[in-house]
């Protein structure tokens, strides 16, 4: 098992990586994508299954898009999360390393999502199976895309990531539209009235529906009714209409029809307000975990000053902020960081300060002057990692130690190579917040020389 969840394995010298298979399966395989120096296959006959396979647990396997290891049991999947941190930051980061403590499993294997996003399509994707069949099915489908493809939307009957009523709510709008007769999303020629459908719960119980329509429709108001009636434990029913070439909406109004514009997620007594355009990690009892060890990493006493690069609503700086004397946090979305300040007033958080903008614009020479060296830098990238001049200006600034949260190792091992010339790595925490995905979060800790 090797990385993005493929297998590998050598032909006459020759790389070939491999989807839909374990490791120890023997296999037929097709070529689908010949490079210079690797094939790409996907199997078509099984000689021998390998003894890591479990039975998947949802009708869907296979054909959707997500849950792509649900035919490896959870330990196995763990074990090959945990090779890849090592794998990773050894091939692409090149730096010493303290042996790599074990990966922090999910609380939840099933139901652990807290925001699902399901698309509408007028032309849904139909199995092998169901084409064979000749039987005449409904295309117009509310579900997820299909692997690779923009354009196709399986209908899903029950998904296992998102605790009820999210699939209730899903399907009683499917059956809704369909009843009625409302244009469903035409992918291609960006058409129809009915676009994507948002579902977000909270561990407080809080629930918020999002519907995003291309356009203004007098079917909307008594759909919106329906679900209101039907589904009275929804706090927070909200539409979004949007005419983009994409289904972005942070820079469209979101209409809050029904309950508050908000919910709340908690966490040691902090409450986390999230709205619409929110980020929150999607496995809230993961992210406890995560920011529990972010804090462990920080060793903090009560009179530290912390930088929370990238800080995004404010989550991790809230959370330390209490062992911490102060704490100033950098974020390049604008109501993120509008969230941020909110979240800290919810909590009578008086430690904390906020700032908008790019980070290798923000965090400068005058803004270090201006709020002081940091005892403790913690970082939290994008995927695509932090930016050279981030991790030139955290070399000048020297903090004794940088917590360096990451959801995508390459990205972490490349930066760790960078910052290699002042700061050794003391400790490799991953941290499994995605079951039967190749995803992971990982967590080192680097303390200047």
């Amino acid at each position: 098992m090797v990385a993005e969840g493929k297998c590998l394995v050598r032909r006459e010298n020759l790389v070939i990586f491999v989807t839909q298979v374990a490791p120890g399966d023997v296999v037929d395989l097709r070529v689908t994508k010949a490079k210079k120096n690797f094939l790409e296959a996907v199997p078509t006959k099984f000689h021998k299954y390998s003894e890591l396979r479990v039975t998947p647990f949802c009708e869907h396997f296979g054909t959707c898009g997500g849950c792509k290891w649900q035919h490896l049991g959870y330990e196995t999947q763990l074990k090959f999360k945990h090779q890849q941190v090592a794998d990773t930051l050894q091939r692409i980061g090149k730096v010493a390393l303290p042996e790599i403590l074990p990966i922090t499993p999910s609380p939840d294997q099933t139901y652990y999502r807290n925001k699902l996003e399901y698309t509408f399509s007028h032309n849904g994707w139909l199995t092998n199976e169901q084409i064979a069949s000749g039987h005449d099915y409904e295309r117009r489908v509310l579900g997820f895309h299909t692997p690779g493809r923009f354009d196709k939307i399986l209908d899903v009957n029950h998904c296992w990531l998102q605790p009820d009523p999210s699939n209730q709510i899903r399907l009683a709008v499917r059956d809704y539209a369909l009843e009625h007769e409302l244009p469903f999303n035409n992918l291609v020629t960006q058409e129809g009235f009915l676009r994507n459908l948002i579902i977000r719960t909270a561990n407080t119980g809080d629930l918020m529906v999002i519907l995003q329509c291309y356009y203004a429709h007098d079917a909307l108001v008594p759909l919106l009714d329906f679900l209101a009636e039907r589904f009275p434990q929804i706090t927070s029913l909200n539409y979004v209409l949007n005419e983009k070439g994409n289904e972005t909406f942070n820079d469209l109004e979101v209409v809050c029809y029904r309950g508050e514009p908000h919910i709340h997620e908690e966490m040691e007594g902090l409450r986390f307000r999230v709205g619409p355009k929110s980020f929150y990690q999607t496995n809230s009892e993961g992210a406890y975990n995560l920011y529990k060890i972010t804090r462990d990493f920080a060793q903090l006493t009560g009179s530290e000053l912390v930088y929370d690069l990238y800080t995004g609503a404010g989550t991790i700086a809230n959370f330390v902020a209490r062992q911490a004397r102060h704490v100033v946090g950098v974020e390049y979305v604008e109501s993120a960081v509008q969230d941020a300040y909110l979240n800290s007033e919810i909590n009578g958080t008086t430690n904390t300060e906020f700032y908008a903008g790019d980070m290798k614009d923000v965090l400068n020479a005058e803004f270090i002057a201006k709020h002081g060296r940091p005892d403790v830098v913690i970082t939290d990238p994008p995927r695509a990692g932090m930016h050279p001049d981030v991790v030139a200006r955290l070399l000048e600034m020297r903090a004794p130690r940088i917590v360096y949260v990451s959801c995508n190792p390459a990205t972490q091992a490349r930066d760790l190579e960078l910052l290699d010339e002042a700061y050794s790595v003391v400790k490799v925490q991953p941290v499994d917040m995605f079951p039967h995905t190749h995803h992971m979060e990982n967590v080192v800790l680097l303390e200047l020389r």
